[in-house]
């Protein structure tokens, strides 16, 4: 099933969902409603979500979960830019690994943030990106191991009306510069173990539900991301299915394992199907 089905299939629970956060005037509290607003997210997560891409399949979470761990600002100074990051606790190894993960928002008008595909030459399965967040709710990892185990971690953002937000200044000149990257190693290179790399791209990321500016009722397209894929020398690193709940000019970051020095190729595509692609030379010198 390819991005687009699942946008297709994940919209059309809008409505369950959204129903779901409509309760009864006696049942919904007056004082502090965050438990409230968390049962509500982990109704949309059980009812629709963890259905629609799991099925019956046992996920591991909780105290049981030793895997993976997701750090995430509790109240987001931005909801259009909302930082997160998922910490993994094993290496990528050929034996084991973590081959795919997903990143849900229980209750963003698309819950898929993006699927992300790991191999062991990424060294580690950790990710840092930037996300819209569209109302107070749980954002999820779920970790898939090569082995076939499924791991979860959740966070609780109080956020709200990222997707509805009106594109920022920026927006523009992410048009004028579609499908730029900047790319660079954090830190020094170290040969043979997980290096951190950067990488940005310049992109509106459209939601298509966000006015052209407050006030207006021209509501564009959305137009977006929606596939990166990440090589180094030849190898795989990461390949990522993505949606329009990540932020503009998608930043992310990730490892790899450089055995030699060599060439890191980005390629990546959106919804207009533009294709765009950007090389790095990974060297100790740079």
């Amino acid at each position: 099933m390819n991005i687009h089905s699942l946008a297709v299939i994940t919209s059309l629970l809008i409505a369950s969902i959204a129903q779901a956060d409509v309760a009864p005037a006696n049942l919904r509290p007056t004082g502090d409603t965050t438990v409230w607003r968390q049962n509500l997210s982990d109704q949309a997560w059980e009812k629709n979500i963890r259905k629609q891409f799991f099925q019956d399949r046992e996920i591991i979470e909780g105290a049981e979960q030793t895997i993976l761990e997701l750090k995430a600002p509790i109240l987001a100074e931005d909801a259009s830019f909302v930082p997160i990051s998922v910490h993994t606790k094993i290496p990528q190894t050929d034996d084991l690994y973590i081959k795919k993960m997903h990143i849900f928002i229980d209750k963003n008008p698309i819950p898929l943030v993006g699927a992300f595909e790991f191999t062991p030459d990424s060294g580690k399965a950790d990710l840092a990106l930037r996300i819209r967040v569209d109302a107070h709710n749980y954002v999820r990892a779920i970790a898939e191991l090569n082995t076939g185990e499924l791991y979860m971690t959740k966070s609780f953002i109080k956020a709200k009306g990222a997707c509805s937000a009106p594109p920022p200044p920026g927006s523009e000149e992410s048009k004028k510069l579609l499908g730029k990257m900047r790319m660079k190693v954090v830190g020094d290179l170290v040969l043979g173990k997980p290096n951190l790399m950067q990488l940005k791209i310049r992109h509106p990321n459209i939601t298509g539900m966000a006015p052209l500016k407050i006030g207006s009722r021209v509501r564009p397209p959305a137009f977006f991301v929606d596939s990166i894929e990440i090589n180094y020398n030849g190898k795989l690193i990461v390949k990522a299915s993505l949606t329009f709940s990540v932020s503009m000019d998608p930043a992310l970051r990730f490892y790899f394992v450089p055995e030699k020095e060599g060439t890191m190729l980005v390629k990546g595509t959106d919804t207009k199907k533009n294709a765009f692609s950007d090389t790095y030379k990974v060297s100790l010198d740079s």
